[in-house]
């Protein structure tokens, strides 16, 4: 094998072994957070046993990003109930991010939020998460995108999206997606229809079964 196949062949490789999927574990990580007015250390091992979803966002006092930390605050308390927890993480410092929980919401800040954020200043979570902007020349270059990952007790992802810089999230979809993958893991067999939501019906997931949902559906 010539030298140039060799190394083609040992990029795919290392470009299969990086890429997230689901159903997969998600990748581990450490790092020092703003948790209320105090810096601690958390990692994914604090949250084995439970629900995480794990977002990023950009940097500190930017545009969308505040809008989009306070919802994730808010659906904290709701989340907390279903045994989910919620992190934030940029590559900002942890003074960037106590600074910026100082400033008030009406001049741009974050004001007092219920969930850690983590300072990746060494981005290396960003990277292990594949949210990081490496386009050379980019204008955002060296920061995350929003990228968002809901993981299960087992440190499983289930769940990811990636929206470029100037696109918020729909926080509530977020939340619908932890509802239902809780909800199948609860029913095996039973798969979530478009827009479900608690209480609404799922589908038994064989050719003969899922005619009863199905019945009712067509006729929208």
């Amino acid at each position: 094998m010539s030298s140039r196949v060799f190394f083609l062949v040992l990029s795919l490789f290392v470009a299969a072994q990086c890429s997230l999927r689901v159903r997969t574990a998600a990748p581990t990580w450490s790092g020092t957070a703003l948790v209320g007015t105090e810096f601690k250390t958390v990692s994914s091992s604090d949250y084995k046993g439970q629900w995480l979803v794990l977002f990023f966002y950009p940097l500190d006092f930017t545009f969308v990003c505040p809008t989009e930390i306070v919802k994730f605050s808010n659906a904290a308390k709701e989340l907390a109930g279903l045994n989910t927890a919620v992190v934030g993480v940029s590559v900002d410092s942890k003074f960037s991010h106590l600074r910026w929980t100082q400033t008030p919401r009406n001049d741009g800040g974050l004001g007092e939020i219920g969930i850690p954020l983590v300072a990746d200043i060494t981005k290396e979570i960003s990277k292990s998460y594949e949210v990081l902007d490496e386009i050379e020349g980019d204008d955002h270059e060296g920061v995350a995108m929003r990228g968002t990952f809901v993981i299960d007790p087992a440190g499983k992802l289930r769940s990811f999206t990636v929206n470029d810089e100037p696109i918020g999230r729909d926080v509530d979809e977020v939340v619908r997606i932890v509802k239902a993958a809780q909800y199948a893991d609860a029913n095996q067999g039973q798969g979530c229809p478009a827009n479900w939501k608690p209480g609404q019906d799922s589908i038994t997931a064989n050719p003969t079964d899922s005619k009863k949902f199905f019945a009712e559906w067509g006729k929208n």
